[in-house]
């Protein structure tokens, strides 16, 4: 199998001593990436859920910068101490709770003070308390601070520190010697005990601000802490703890700090010496960071800008706007060296301090924020199966093309040029995007928004890869191409430059590019697309729309009723027949006569269509997100949503929502299953194997010719061989399975004929077999069961025995 598509941004990533390497936590492991070329370069991989922290042991002296050495912590309950260099597992430390923050600093305060190892290493842990809360207390502290010793393997004593509503993230001094966390309108910072008085008391203190807060930074050498809010506030608090962190009795320059006028910007008794509020984002703000000298101060937040501050004098500049909100800002020990972490999945190494961005890490991008506005089964995701690129819509315009096999992004095509930034109002929204089979063309729909009812506007683009760079160019831009009403679903003829885009307004066109015989490999770059024809049926809104395998039939569902077309000559050829919701989607499966369609509505249902007899072959009553047909074979893959209510999500699903079923068409009973995450909002298809990008380990040691391709709502994605032995193991549903599923969802039989009588096991039960008098055998010959008729031979003779009977004609037959 192979995974890619995961998050590089849910938690800060870390350098390597010599800042030649980036740690990144990803899912359930930790990339490591090569800050020169920006690739990855190794991995670790071990946990069995999201890796939440990462800290590389710093060098302490400039000889041992080759160490290579980290911690990392993770949902699943565990620690794990790594050689990374390798990379190899060293030790894992069972700590039995969720981790979501980590901090180390007695690995800092060694590197700052003494350079030397000290006797025990201890760690600071945000963990979730995963005990049931009693049912009559609505406000259960699910967040605890716990202070634990990594050198012994346990807790400190069992020291909680504090406890909080949800799990905060643990930020900590460079220096080691403060940490703390943000919890609503609170700052609350601990001063870590040096190993003299490693059994002392963890001091603490509270400062508190009128606005809940997001991010919390520490000065590298003096006492001053930093804090971002909601508001796009930044507030700089002065001699935090003088009083509560001092040695002697709470005087500082002699005298005791409890005058109001003497403490500018201080709220209540908080100890500090001042409190500054500087204002200059317009959002959140979620980054804050100091320089390693302590002289600047780095902000950023939601508007996507990187604001550099002068401490003593407040003035600032700014790095141009990213395009996406910042989330974390990471330090190397090469002073020139940073990186900032993106909301739009991407890690930008920058130049210091000059902020010029050096090489971008690019993960697959979110899902859109208006899947509203997408209500077809194409509204996000596009595959382009020779190639093993899938095309996505990201929310700043643009369609990002993503190397499955790579995990990487390959371009974005910029659909509308437009400057949209984090936080603006959304205007434009790419509700479709629709790759050709062989990956030349691709066509796009964009929805102009209306502004108080006004201006609204709909475009439909088709697009051309160009022969020498490999990019998408604008071939032809056609406005109103249904008049006011939106596009519902474009599709590509599968050998010639024909497309076809149905709409909600009752019509379908089908369009041509230049000479309609014109051959795929040719170039596109200098064509036109025009109109070809308009079809329509009983001005229905049209739904769906797909070609068949060889192009020679269009299939369009016009709401509730499958229209089968010839697009050439634009003649109605038949109607295959009505479901009982509107159709999203239609795909014919692969060389063969079946056309599978989906519906949604409070009646979905997965339908397979018997093109030689015009009628349904059989049907599941499911809500089915995505449908893939293997070209070449006569099987294709379904992603469904499970009910709610249904008993296998809770037992043997373990909260998986959504089952992928792979079918033969002309079998109604699945070849195999399996249960995924986050189906919502998936994608399936089935994608050419690239024998050079694939290790042969991945795959069962047999690279196969096609494979199975899953994305998640998230855009996590699994590759794998349907037919391998992984994949067979990982089948999560046998056939009592699905009969748990049918009973939840009321599907199959139920769906087609309605639902059967109890069976009452009190109830007398009539004889399956009919008993009659041997010489008026006739009479009941047919009585019996259905499926338990006689043999013809019987049959025969019952009916010869009848006519000898009613004609009092003497007969006797013998039929071998």
């Amino acid at each position: 199998m192979i995974r890619g598509g995961r998050s590089y941004v849910l938690s800060p990533p870390a350098f390597s001593n010599d800042a030649k390497r980036l740690l990144v936590c990803t899912s359930n492991s930790v990339t490591i990436f090569s800050t020169a070329t920006g690739l990855p370069v190794a991995s670790l991989d071990g946990h069995a859920a999201l890796v939440t922290a990462v800290i590389v042991v710093p060098a302490s002296t400039p000889a041992s910068k080759i160490i290579c050495y980290c911690w990392t912590a993770s949902l699943d309950g565990t620690i794990r101490y790594w050689d990374f260099s390798v990379p190899e597992l060293i030790k894992i430390i069972n700590v039995n709770l969720p981790i979501i923050s980590m901090v180390i600093p007695t690995l800092l305060s060694q590197t700052a003070e003494t350079n030397e190892k000290s006797p025990k290493t201890f760690a600071y842990l945000s963990v979730e308390n995963t005990k049931e809360p009693e049912k009559e207390s609505s406000k259960a502290l699910r967040g605890q601070i716990k202070k634990f010793n990594l050198t012994n393997s346990r807790m400190a004593g069992g020291m909680t520190l504090t406890e909080t509503k949800q799990p905060e993230i643990i930020t900590v001094s460079s220096s080691g010697k403060y940490f703390g966390i943000r919890f609503k309108r609170k700052l609350q910072i601990w001063k870590v005990p040096t190993a003299e008085t490693e059994r002392a008391m963890v001091k603490k203190i509270t400062l508190h601000h009128t606005k809940n807060m997001n991010v919390l930074a520490f000065h590298p050498t003096q006492r001053i802490v930093a804090a971002g809010d909601v508001t796009g506030r930044i507030l700089i608090w002065r001699g935090f703890g003088d009083r509560t962190f001092s040695d002697g009795d709470g005087l500082v320059n002699g005298k005791l700090m409890n005058n109001e006028e003497e403490r500018p910007g201080v709220r209540g008794d908080d100890d500090a010496d001042s409190c500054t509020t500087w204002h200059w984002h317009s959002a959140e703000v979620n980054v804050l960071f100091f320089s390693s000298d302590g002289a600047y101060l780095y902000s950023g937040g939601k508007e996507g800008v990187l604001v550099v501050w002068q401490l003593d004098t407040g003035r600032k500049k700014f790095l141009p706007r990213i395009g996406s909100p910042l989330l974390w800002l990471t330090d190397s020990p090469d002073p020139s060296l940073s990186s900032i972490s993106c909301a739009d999945n991407q890690i930008h190494l920058l130049k210091m301090p000059s902020m010029e961005i050096l090489k971008s890490i690019s993960g697959i991008k979110l899902p859109c924020s208006f899947p509203e506005m997408c209500n077809g089964l194409q509204s996000g995701i596009a595959f382009d199966c020779n190639a093993g690129l899938v095309a996505l819509r990201t929310e700043n315009y643009c369609i990002q093309l993503y190397s499955l096999f790579d995990d990487r992004g390959v371009s974005e095509v910029v659909i509308c040029e437009r400057n949209h930034q984090p936080g603006d109002e959304v205007t434009v929204v790419v509700t479709l995007a629709v790759l050709s089979l062989d990956g030349s063309m691709m066509s796009t729909a964009e929805v102009k928004l209306p502004e108080e009812g006004l201006g609204g506007l709909v475009c439909l683009k088709f697009w051309a890869l160009g022969s020498q760079n490999k990019e998408f160019s604008l071939s032809t831009i056609i406005y109103e191409p249904h008049r006011d009403a939106g596009i519902s679903a474009i599709a590509f003829h599968p050998t010639r430059p024909m497309a076809v885009s149905s709409s909600y307004g009752g019509d379908f066109k089908v369009w041509v590019c230049n000479n309609g015989i014109q051959e795929m490999d040719q170039p596109l770059s200098n064509s036109g697309w025009t109109c070809h024809a308009v079809g329509s049926y009983k001005k229905k809104p049209m739904t769906a729309a797909t070609f068949s395998s060889d192009g020679s039939v269009l299939a369009v569902a016009a709401e509730t009723v499958i229209t089968l077309w010839d697009a050439d000559k634009n003649i109605l050829v038949a109607v295959i027949g009505e479901t009982l919701m509107p159709v999203v989607n239609l795909s014919f499966v692969g060389t063969s006569e079946y056309l599978v369609s989906a519906s949604w509505g409070s009646k979905p249902q997965l339908s397979i269509w018997s093109m030689s007899k015009l009628c349904v072959s059989w049907s599941y009553m499911l809500h089915v997100e995505a449908i893939a047909s293997a070209a070449d074979m006569s099987s294709f893959a379904a992603l469904a949503l499970l009910p709610e209510s249904s008993k296998c999500n809770e037992i043997s699903l373990k909260g998986r929502d959504g089952v992928i079923l792979l079918f033969n068409a002309s079998d109604p009973v699945p070849i195999f299953t399996w249960s995924v995450n986050k189906a919502k909002g998936g994608a399936l298809a089935f994608i050419q194997a690239d024998q050079s990008s694939i290790d042969e380990n991945e795959l069962d040691g047999k690279p196969p010719q096609s494979l199975l391709a899953y994305i998640n709502g998230d855009h996590e994605y699994l590759l794998f061989d349907p037919q391998g032995k992984e994949a067979k193991e990982h089948s999560a549903i046998r056939q009592e399975g699905l009969g748990d599923l049918e009973e939840a969802g009321k599907f199959g039989y139920a769906s087609i004929y309605g639902e059967l009588p109890q069976f009452d096991p009190k109830r007398k039960q009539a004889s399956w077999v009919a008993s009659a008098p041997l010489e008026r055998a006739w009479e009941t010959v047919f009585s019996g069961s259905s499926h338990n008729l006689p043999p013809p031979n019987q049959i025969m003779f019952s009916i010869f025995w009848s006519l000898c009977w009613k004609r009092e004609l003497p007969m006797l037959i013998d039929i071998q």
